[in-house]
Parts: C-alpha cells; sequence; structure tokens
C-alpha cells in the first residue's frame, strides 16, 4: 500500500496503538489498493473486506487493517481479489478500497500493518516516518 508510514503508537485506537493485536506500523495510505508485501497463504480474509491476515513463508502472521472501525461498513468500499487459503506472491493485489467513500462515512483510513506473533521473533524493525510505495520494505524480521 503506498502512503505514509508512522509509527503504530500514533494509530487513534487503543487496540492497534497499545500493541494488543501485535506490533508493526501503518500507514496513512495515498491509494486504497492493498499489495501482498511478501510471499505468503491468505490465512482470513474477512468478509467486510477491511482486513486480512496472511502468513508468510518465514511463519509471520501478518494483519493488514484498512482504516478504523471499517467492519462497520459490512464490506461497503472494499473490493476483494482473493480467498482463503489461497497463496499469494509479493505484489499480489489482495484487495482495494475506496477511500474517500470511507472518509465519506466519517472514518479514518490508517492502515496498520502488524506482526501478530512477534514473540517468535529475535526483532522486529518498522521503518516509519518515510513515504511508501508497494515495492517499498515497511518491516524487516529476524529470527
Amino acid at each position: 500500500m503506498a502512503g505514509q508510514t508512522v509509527p503504530v503508537a500514533e494509530v487513534p485506537d487503543p487496540t492497534f496503538a497499545q500493541g494488543i493485536l501485535g506490533e508493526g506500523i501503518a500507514i496513512i495510505p495515498d491509494d486504497g489498493k492493498v499489495y501482498a508485501p511478501c510471499n505468503a497463504t491468505v490465512d482470513t480474509m474477512f468478509d467486510t473486506g477491511h482486513a486480512i491476515s496472511l502468513v508468510a513463508e518465514n511463519g509471520a502472521e501478518i494483519l493488514i487493517h484498512v482504516g478504523l472501525e471499517t467492519v462497520g461498513l459490512g464490506g461497503k468500499c472494499f473490493k476483494v481479489h482473493v480467498k482463503n487459503g489461497q497463496k499469494v506472491k509479493k505484489g499480489q493485489l489482495m484487495f482495494e478500497a475506496d477511500l474517500e467513500g470511507i472518509k465519506a462515512a466519517g472514518l479514518n483510513t490508517i492502515t496498520p500493518v502488524l506482526v501478530c506473533n512477534v514473540d517468535d521473533f529475535a526483532s522486529l524493525n518498522g521503518h516509519t516516518g518515510n513515504a511508501v510505495t508497494n515495492d517499498d520494505v515497511v518491516i524487516e524480521l529476524s529470527k
């Protein structure tokens, strides 16, 4: 997802900001296209299309959650291109969000990108404060 990276602690939702679901970064998106950040398997593509969980080849459990409270849109503003159990390649388009539609509903489009099983890794380095494209590495993990 292209946009500006910020520390996840800046997400105005304590579930994300306090690391309850995992550690990572957040993206203030420039567009709503969500691409696979790495080769992975889709664990859960949420029915409402607002979030996806992936299991990367290195075992990382990744959650990408577009916007805050967007589950309440009931699928409106989202177009899904993948399904549960599907293998995805780095850079593959997984789903799209209508950012203007989300904003029109009065919701924040900030997008947390988290590693939920961070304790399985020795370190997590999130790259924040940068304008990023879909090709940029935003999180690095080491075992």
